[in-house]
């Protein structure tokens, strides 16, 4: 039997990789995307602003033209009904899901305690407020939770035996300075990711976190570059193919054991 994947914010960057990497080793594919420019600054590309524009559609056209099978669709993950909405045309045209990639993000800007302050690429940060705040969790963290629910849901319903859950994190265990709220939520999102690998192991699920490198997918400007070049943390700029490759790897059965992990990519 084939196997069906959510991968979500999957118009671009890694979550377009990851779609197509998935595809290429056979998996049906569930695209779904929401379009909209963040808030313009100095160092935010313009490519990344037309990268998060990018009709997922073209990714799903990409996938069907190389043989696969995919399907995409707009959905706002803010609204509560937008889990289910999705797992129930997964199933109505690909099959049952057994993989869930929770990508998505509700990010807009970064935040700060010490708003205007410039972060390490020259940005200036600004207040942590309800709106962003409401906004991140609720796609980073509460919408990817309904997510995993709707999939361990409809899973245990079927008796299914094999599933493989993927979310990507950011920050680290001192927080994400500069970017406040969007580390809490993804740390939220790796408690949940964590409870699941614990709570659905014995049902054949793994469950893992991925924290990328520094990613293109269109932000990284030379500001970028030459902080990951100087930096003690950071080592490469990845491409999305690059972390697309390790998700889909965690989602094949070669990784069967290996689950409530934060795998850290430098």
């Amino acid at each position: 039997m084939q196997h069906v994947a959510v991968v979500t914010g999957a118009n671009h960057g890694i979550g377009a990789a990851t779609a197509e990497r998935l595809a290429a080793d056979g998996v049906a594919v569930l695209v779904t995307f929401l379009r909209g420019r963040v808030a313009s600054d100095p160092a935010t590309p313009e490519r990344y602003q037309e990268n998060r524009m990018t009709d997922g559609a073209a990714v799903a056209a990409r996938i069907i033209a190389a043989g696969g099978r995919a399907v995409a669709v707009e959905a706002d993950l803010l609204d509560a009904t937008t889990p289910s909405n999705v797992f129930n045309l997964a199933e109505r045209e690909l099959g049952p899901v057994d993989i869930l990639v929770n990508n998505a993000t509700g990010w807009a800007s970064g935040d700060s305690f010490v708003a205007g302050t410039l972060d390490p690429v020259g940005r200036s940060t600004p207040p942590v407020t309800a709106d962003l705040f409401d906004r991140t969790f609720g796609v980073d963290a509460r919408a990817a939770a309904l997510l995993i629910a709707e999939f361990s849901t409809r899973l245990i319903a079927r008796n299914g035996g094999w599933g493989r859950i993927v979310g990507l994190t950011s920050g680290g265990p001192n927080g994400f300075p500069g970017e406040v709220t969007y580390g809490a939520a993804k740390a939220a999102l790796e408690n949940y990711t964590m409870a699941a690998a614990t709570e659905l192991g014995r049902r054949g699920v793994t469950a893992n976190m991925i924290h990328p490198p520094i990613t293109d997918s269109g932000w990284v400007n030379d500001a970028v570059r030459e902080f990951a070049a100087t930096s003690h943390d950071h080592f490469h700029v990845a491409e999305p193919a690059e972390v697309a490759g390790v998700i889909a790897w965690l989602c094949s059965d070669s990784a069967r054991m290996v689950t409530g992990n934060v795998i850290r990519m430098r």
